[in-house]
């Protein structure tokens, strides 16, 4: 072959080449970036113009020719080969088909290389067009254990969660993790989620410190970047759990008001006030008492509460008082002007009166999803998240509520801002996850509504194709080219392959609930809702006739 400087916009494309679907926009942006970068690392293969012409024709890097182009190249270079017979139609297929992609493992182990080499996370970042982030990711895979990092290049990868939990852990706690579960020549596929789950470690995170630089390093804490979660908050942690909650500790004795106390939890995590405390839920008074407790989590928690005044003396100790003697203990307290019974008293009316209004005063249809966000950030509302964490509705769920009000503390909002408060209000609540956190069928049916099927990943991976079993993974290549194969793995790569630049959803994955599922939530539902009407009348059998009782029934149906 001779090598040759041309101009790309002088080539001819080959119009027997094999790959004629055109590549997706990401693809061409990867191939166009790194041309600016670096180059065209390997030159295409071009042939004289059959027919007597004068040009030439591309034989193989089609898209490289096109990318340099809108780089703005003025010449490339370029392998001159001998013309074939059939145009170089089998070579372009050989060369199309026997390609394959460089799996995670390989791709790490180049970043090194290159990092060994001078190049900084950035450049290579550039050069490959792809995010920073994604390098530092794929450079996670130095800390995992070799034997590890053998069978993740055979193809068998963990999900990114998983990955995150494996490399934060150290290597002997690999090893013993990896002779549990490590392949079997029966079964070579790798149970990801129990190596994932046989390190999973607490973790404190940095956004939940009260403490400064000094207390971390006094406590000898060192913070890791979790480099899966959302790049947009702090997602610093520790396993050092004790440490963590010392420094804390720490912090809350020195910053403890002068009516403090540092108050312990039960295992609900609620917090333990003194004997006869009342919380104080409104703006406190400069008399009311502050207890610091730690949460779940790790936080530092504040409440307010008072205790009761102490009784006035009697008798002797009142006339000692009377004489000058010390009168201490003695406080005099005023009735208040609504006791602890009628408190409670107003909290019944205003519930049922707010009941009644809701159930029967007109609403605007924005209103009405407004106070729907106003509900979810009420103090007695906990969610489980999709992401296993527990969100209250007076802490975290309240941010979505908030940006419904004026500066003078009243509903007030256009309907963009309803609108982005409503999503963000059902992201943070629904969950389909097959654990504590999944809202059950009300997950289904509002993703279907949606239109949620259309944002499902590609399923047609090694990762997923391995949880189905033989029939369900015959079934899957219906309305494809595949045709089974003898041996089960035999016919999940062929699908892998298949799926590879296509889409592929497992019908199973698809929200749609089942019917008889639905229909029977929906008879428990209609259920309750009798049971209850029922309860109502029976509590008030003695005040209705026989005709309101029936109409009772007929407006609760």
């Amino acid at each position: 072959m001779q090598l040759l400087k041309v101009d790309p916009r002088a080539l001819k494309e080959n119009p027997d080449r094999t790959r004629q679907t055109k590549s997706t926009p990401q693809a061409d942006a990867l191939l166009l970036a790194t041309i600016k970068a670096v180059g065209i690392v390997q030159p295409p293969v071009i042939t004289p113009e059959s027919g007597g012409g004068n040009g030439y024709v591309i034989n193989a890097g089609h898209r490289r020719v096109k990318q340099a182009i809108a780089a703005g190249l003025d010449e490339i270079d370029v392998l001159v080969d001998e013309a074939a017979n059939d145009n170089g139609a089998m070579r372009s297929m050989i060369e199309n088909i026997a390609r394959e992609a460089l799996n995670p493992v390989d791709q790490w182990r180049a970043i090194e290389r290159l990092v060994a080499l001078g190049w900084t996370e950035e450049a290579i970042g550039v050069a490959l067009a792809l995010p920073v982030r994604q390098i530092k990711k794929l450079r996670l895979l130095a800390n995992v254990l070799p034997a590890m990092l053998d069978h993740m290049a055979k193809g068998d990868m963990p999900d990114e969660r998983q990955l995150r939990t494996i490399a934060a852990a150290s290597h002997d706690e690999q090893k013993e993790v990896w002779k549990k579960h490590k392949p079997s020549k029966g079964d070579p596929q790798v149970s990801w989620w129990s190596v994932a789950q046989g390190l999973q470690k607490t973790r404190m995170y940095a956004r939940h410190a009260s403490f400064g630089d000094d207390l971390a390093q006094a406590y000898g804490i060192q913070w890791v970047e979790d480099l899966f979660a959302p790049a947009d908050e702090d997602s610093r942690y520790t396993n050092d759990v004790e440490a963590f909650l010392g420094a804390q500790q720490e912090w809350m004795t020195a910053n403890l008001p002068k009516k403090g106390v540092i108050a312990e939890v039960t295992n609900y995590g609620e917090v333990k006030l003194p004997p006869k405390a009342e919380r104080v839920y409104g703006k406190p008074a400069k008399s009311d008492c502050t207890a610091m407790y730690l949460d779940r989590d790790g936080r530092v928690q504040t409440v307010h509460y008072r205790m009761p005044g102490a009784k006035k003396q009697k008798g002797k100790g009142a006339a000692a008082s009377d004489t000058g003697a010390d009168d201490i203990g003695v406080v005099s307290k005023s009735r208040p002007n609504v006791t602890r019974k009628g408190v409670e008293m107003i909290g019944d009316y205003r519930t049922d009166a707010l009941r009644e209004a809701l159930g029967r005063a007109p609403i605007e249809d924005d209103m009405l999803m407004a106070l729907l966000i106003l509900a979810f950030a009420g103090q007695n509302v906990s969610v489980t998240t999709g992401g296993g964490g527990v969100y209250y509705g007076h802490s975290r769920l309240a941010k979505n509520a908030v940006s419904l009000f004026d500066a003078d503390g009243k509903l007030a909002f256009d309907m963009d801002t309803l609108r982005v408060a409503a999503r963000t209000m059902l992201v943070d609540v629904f969950s389909c996850r097959e654990n504590a956190t999944n809202s059950g069928i009300v997950a289904r049916v509002a993703g279907e509504t949606i239109g949620a099927d259309t944002f499902l990943p590609n399923m047609g991976t090694e990762d997923f194709l391995s949880c189905l079993s033989r029939p369900a993974l015959e079934t899957s290549c219906k309305d494809t080219s595949v045709l089974p194969r003898q041996r089960v793995k035999d016919t999940r790569a062929a699908l892998v392959e298949h799926f590879k630049e296509g889409h592929f959803v497992h019908p199973s994955a698809l929200f749609a609930p089942d019917a008889s599922k639905l229909s029977e939530w929906l008879s428990s539902g209609a259920t309750s809702a009798d049971d209850e009407a029922e309860e109502d009348i029976a509590a008030n059998s003695d005040d209705l006739s026989d005709e309101e009782a029936e109409a009772f029934r007929e407006a609760a149906e």
